[in-house]
């Protein structure tokens, strides 16, 4: 275990608690460090120091804020290396992912400090003129999860602060190291108590979200716990953004070159090790050409290294934590039990570490659990199709709608297949790409709300419409 020592950030100062949870190396399964178990009182000190903050920040001329949130992107840019190397080893992917993770999160916030806040005129005549004002909700409790614990509280951070809101910011507790550490860069940045940084067991996000003194929730996780942070939002009315789960397909038309489009397929898959909400889940492929992109994708895996990521040459990680690790292999133990057929992968890798080997399987039906369900992990089924209409209806044929993917030859073809999926993305010959310009949500049990551009920052904000009546010129006498 590192003897480095781990404090919330709470009124701008840190904070180190009265109790400790374990952080594992995911690839190792052994403790790095000790990070503070955030008390009910610590979680009433954060939200009291959001809410005293509240209004000087959104008073705050809105160039101030946009300078900060720059300053914050530049200040993560400066300190780039050691995040990468603590992300590393609480998240288990490889050096040079977490390099690019840290990396994108402060281009990111960078690039949301560019964005304006419209005020947009609804009427401008003769008697009146009526506007409508985006003023700062309040309070921000904002969750997110383990598979990018930097750039997704990144997603947050930018909009809500540039908006006017103040945040308290609670990570995973399988990897709370790296939102610690940034939450200590900023206290010599940013007013105390615009952004806090609480850490600890799964009783916190509840205590959080329920609080009376939080006004809105930004959630990125699963569906189920979606649900009850929906729950725990009731009865107070807490505006809510959400991004939730997804089962996403990619569909391969018959036109496609296979010696191009196969290691892209592989990597929208298995990109982070699969644990990414947008990877390909479904891998549909037109019988046409079936065979030839299986077997292409089958070599690939098989030049593969999974490991330790802060080992050279890793390019697949661990998955990041024995309950996810567990599941995945149900999944794949469930397979096994179908008699579904595996082309590369399913064998048991010995420990230490939650490693799961890359694993494709043939064709399975629909009703499956690698097909059924979103696996977050190296698992993928590839899956034969005869018909565009028959494809799309599968497609479609599921409880979410994050994202999904359409890979040809021919662009106009697959924006036509890509219009017809019900999903908040899709992407063309492409995958896994979010702009900071751009709204990113799901359909159906995929989420509420959106994150990115214009809109994502209009998240954390109320509509407020002024109407004001004009001078009118005097009577004539």
């Amino acid at each position: 275990m590192t003897n480095t020592t781990y404090t919330m950030t709470i009124d701008g100062r840190a904070v180190a608690g009265g109790a400790t949870i374990d952080v594992l190396n995911p690839a190792t399964e052994e403790l790095i460090a000790q990070a503070p178990a955030c008390s009910r009182d610590e979680v009433d000190q954060a939200v009291q120091s959001a809410r005293a903050a509240f209004g000087s920040w959104a008073a705050t001329p809105i160039e101030t804020r946009r300078r900060l949130v720059r300053e914050l992107g530049q200040t993560v840019l400066d300190n780039l290396e050691p995040l990468a190397q603590l992300l590393t080893s609480e998240q288990g992917k490889p050096l040079f992912e977490a390099r690019i993770e840290v990396g994108s999160l402060g281009q990111l916030l960078k690039a949301q400090s560019t964005i304006d806040i419209p005020v947009e005129v609804a009427e401008d005549g003769p008697e009146r003129i009526v506007e409508t004002h985006y003023v700062p909700i309040g309070v921000v409790a904002a969750i997110v999860p383990w598979n990018f614990p930097m750039l997704l509280s990144g997603f947050k951070i930018g909009p809500a602060l540039l908006a006017g809101n103040t945040m308290v910011l609670k990570p995973s507790p399988f990897t709370p190291l790296t939102a610690l550490k940034l939450g200590e860069l900023t206290r010599d940045l940013l007013p105390p108590g615009v952004l806090n940084v609480v850490s600890g067991a799964d009783e916190v996000g509840p205590w959080l979200t329920a609080h009376p003194g939080v006004d809105k929730i930004s959630f990125t996780g699963s569906t189920a716990i979606g649900k009850k942070l929906m729950e725990n939002a009731a009865s107070s009315l807490k505006r809510l953004t959400l991004e939730l789960g997804g089962n996403d397909a990619a569909i391969v038309l018959p036109d496609v070159d296979v010696d191009t489009v196969a290691e892209k397929l592989f990597w929208s898959a298995f990109g982070n090790n699969g644990q990414i909400c947008i990877a390909t889940k479904r891998l549909y492929i037109h019988t046409d050409v079936y065979e030839p992109i299986r077997d292409a994708m089958a070599d690939y895996a098989r030049r593969m290294t999974v490991g330790n990521g802060a080992v050279k040459g890793t390019r697949l990680g661990p998955i990041n934590n024995r309950p996810q690790y567990e599941r995945v292999k149900s999944i794949i133990a469930d397979a096994r039990e179908r008699g579904l057929t595996f082309i590369v992968g399913g064998e048991d890798i010995e420990g230490p570490g939650y490693f799961v080997p890359i694993t494709l399987i043939d064709n399975p039906p629909e009703n499956a659990r690698v097909v059924a369900e979103e696996q977050f992990g190296p698992v993928l089924p590839l899956l034969r199709y005869d018909s565009v209409d028959e494809v799309i209806a599968r497609a479609n044929d599921c409880e979410y709608g994050l994202a999904g993917s359409v890979w040809s030859s021919d662009e106009d073809a697959a924006i036509a297949v890509a219009r017809r999926l019900n999903t908040g993305t899709v992407f063309i010959n492409h995958d896994q790409y979010l702009s900071p310009f751009a709204p990113f949500g799901g359909q159906k049990s995929s989420g509420i709300g959106v994150e990115g551009g214009v809109a994502g920052v209009l998240e954390y904000t109320y509509p407020q419409t002024l109407v004001r009546r004009k001078p009118q010129p005097a009577a004539a006498a």
